[in-house]
């Protein structure tokens, strides 16, 4: 029989009233568009993208990401507009930030030698933090009525990055599972 596996993710969850802000634009976007795909996780900044994980050694994921968090510090993200990937995908741009970078390499190094997680597909792509607003459910046809609409929409944020989140899959939707402080010196 079978270990079950679950599935998570490593993030940044920005504070209130950012949260609410986006899931009201996210909101919006279903109303208007109907895409909703991105209503099933809070809005975050990817740092690992989802991996599966044996349940029962959950409580050792958790030690260990204790124990990782100690080593990055505290920093500042500014989120500026909306950018796309078409044909499906819209989201709030990220400022490109030295210490946000070395926070996700250095987690993906730590994925690799602590948890023995490779993720193949982040070899192939660059690093390039954004927070999705719209993305899979966007028909295609839909998207350029959706990418007129936000194109020019201002969006303005800046907010301290004091924690890294671990996220699961709960079968509908990605939860929250435990916040890990950074350092803050």
């Amino acid at each position: 029989m079978k270990t079950p596996l679950s599935k998570y993710f490593l993030a940044i969850i920005p504070p209130e009233p950012i949260v609410s802000e986006v899931y009201k634009i996210k909101a919006h976007i279903r109303d208007k568009y109907d895409s909703k795909a991105a209503l099933r996780s809070p809005p975050h900044i990817t740092l690992h993208m989802p991996f599966l994980w044996k349940e029962k050694k959950e409580q050792l994921l958790l030690d260990k990401l204790v124990h990782a968090s100690k080593n990055f510090k505290t920093f500042e993200i500014t989120l500026n507009n909306f950018e796309a990937f078409g044909p499906r995908v819209i989201y709030i741009v990220v400022g490109q930030d030295e210490n946000l970078m070395l926070l996700q390499a250095g987690l993906e190094d730590f994925a690799k030698k602590e948890l023995n997680l490779f993720n193949a597909t982040r070899y192939a792509l660059p690093y390039y933090p954004h927070m999705t607003v719209a993305f899979r459910d966007l028909k295609k046809e839909v998207f350029p009525l959706a990418w007129d609409e936000f194109k020019n929409k201002r969006y303005e944020a800046t907010f301290e990055v004091s924690s890294i989140h671990l996220l699961k899959h709960d079968g509908k939707s990605w939860q929250l599972l435990k916040e890990f402080q950074l350092s803050k010196e």
